[in-house]
């Protein structure tokens, strides 16, 4: 039956003719009892589902984890227990603030979503390529993102509006810098690392939990484009990372990068001199060294772009006993909204797609909701406790309770943070060549906004390093006079 070679209706119905809608007469109006006519042209009218509001543009594929250094020192995961082991997994690397149309050579931070189906359960790490990000409060995150999609007078989109709001963000100029370096536009999406951003946690069998951090380099090694590379690329091709991509891994040029972790002992949190669930710091190597742990390998293209890839649904709420999430308030919050913007977006079942669904056995008590394709639980009992031997609680597999604790309230999150050294780190790191781009690309989106918001943002990158700031004011015709004074 499933070789079938003749076309059908939805329900299996077989379909005659699907050349000619059913009219009176042979130049009569069409019949509503056409049902496959209505059926097509329904079906046709839904087939898009939302795009994702941020991440919408993105590429991906499946392959594997291979653990080359076993953590069992450090959490109680079993895909961490032994060298040797190995996990499938799937991948989604994405633009930030694009369409679904836009350009993948756009200068923007590029997603670097991963889910791993680990024999207890999904592990989703929910990252980007750059190991910081703008904003280090859930609260903004809406603003940040309204500020880099379009305007809603015009419907295009706006250096005013983003440089307005970096401006009044001083936590966002280690972004931005990052943003606006060489690194800004990958050559494809094999040649990025890729971060955790965030901070997680891992907790063993004795009940000790590490804070983590994890990063994943290439082992293609990093290439970028310049600006005008990306636009000559993206005139003739605005898929050109999606298509590099898949073509790689189809000739077997499988890419892979090293995964390595960041470990802080829990207690160390309290006292270290930087707040260290903050998005949009790094914690320095020289204080915490990175730590091998594995080699991810993509093997595989996905046989349908939109069932693996479009409903792909990541959360950063799924992880395997022995990891846990971190008091990082955007992880926080994304905790909650990742699985708000699944539901909504390819809906309340979306947990048991194929691309989504564990490769181990599911026991849950969810039942019904819409568009339900499986046995709905059959004739189970659907409430816990219960008295028919449905699955039940596992206490071993508790999280061991955070040693952090303190007054609820809403507290300013710049207080205490210094938002400039990190960014004038980076900047002072960087070679001649890589200062030039990096006052070149600003000064190009720098020079088409208001005065008032030029020297608003020169005070940050004056602050970061007095030549920092003196390169983007002269390239600006902003003399040093003018620039104290703004």
């Amino acid at each position: 039956m499933d070789h079938c070679p003749y076309q059908t209706t939805a329900a299996g119905n077989p379909v005659a003719d699907n050349q000619n809608t059913q009219t009176a007469g042979a130049r009569g109006p069409a019949l509503l009892q056409d049902y496959q006519l209505m059926e097509k042209m329904a079906h046709f009218n839904r087939e898009r589902v939302p795009e994702r509001v941020v991440h919408a543009k993105g590429a991906g594929a499946f392959g594997n984890l291979l653990i080359t250094h076993d953590l069992a020192r450090y959490t109680r995961a079993k895909l961490f227990a032994k060298v040797g082991n190995c996990c499938p997994m799937f991948a989604r690397f994405s633009t930030v603030a694009g369409e679904m149309g836009s350009a993948d050579t756009a200068r923007d931070p590029r997603g670097f979503a991963l889910k791993f189906y680990t024999e207890e359960g999904n592990w989703d790490l929910v990252g980007n390529n750059t190991p910081v990000f703008f904003v280090r409060d859930a609260l903004k995150f809406s603003d940040f993102i309204h500020s880099q999609k379009r305007d809603p007078a015009t419907g295009l989109r706006d250096n005013t509006m983003q440089w307005d709001f970096w401006s009044h963000s001083p936590e966002s100029l280690h972004q931005v810098t990052t943003l606006f370096s060489d690194r800004g536009i990958p050559a494809t999406l094999r040649h990025m690392n890729g971060y955790s951003s965030h901070t997680y946690s891992l907790w063993n069998e004795a009940g000790e939990r590490f804070w983590v951090k994890w990063h994943f380099k290439t082992l293609q090694g990093i290439q970028t484009l310049t600006n005008a590379q990306a636009a000559t690329i993206a005139g003739t091709d605005l898929d050109y990372h999606r298509r590099d991509l898949h073509d790689a891994i189809a000739r077997g040029d499988f890419p892979q990068w090293r995964v390595q972790i960041q470990i802080m002992p829990e207690r160390e949190a309290l006292s270290y001199a930087i707040h260290p669930f903050d998005l949009t710091k790094v914690w320095p190597h020289v204080d915490y060294p990175v730590m091998d742990v594995g080699v991810m390998t993509l093997t595989q293209n996905p046989r349908n772009y939109f069932a693996e890839v479009e409903q792909a649904a990541f959360e950063p709420g799924n992880m395997p006993p022995g990891m846990g999430a971190s008091p990082d308030k955007v992880l926080q919050a994304r905790l909650l909204s990742y699985p708000d913007a699944h539901r909504h977006r390819i809906g309340i079942q979306y947990a048991a797609l194929p691309v989504n669904r564990p490769h181990c056995p599911v026991k849950t008590y969810h039942r019904d909701g819409a568009s339900r394709f499986d046995g709905n639980g059959e004739g189970n009992v659907n409430y816990e406790p219960n008295s028919f031997d449905g699955p039940v609680q596992d206490p071993r597999v508790r999280e061991p309770a955070l040693a952090l604790q303190g007054d609820a309230d809403r507290y300013d999150h710049r207080l205490g943070n210094e938002d400039y050294s990190q960014a004038g780190a980076l900047y002072r790191l960087m070679s001649p060549a890589q200062k030039d781009q990096l006052i070149a690309n600003l000064l190009a989106v720098l020079q088409t906004v208001p005065r008032a918001i030029q020297l608003r943002q020169l005070a940050q990158f004056g602050q970061a390093d007095a030549g920092y700031g003196a390169r983007v004011a002269a390239g600006l015709g902003i003399s040093a006079g003018e620039a104290a004074l703004g």
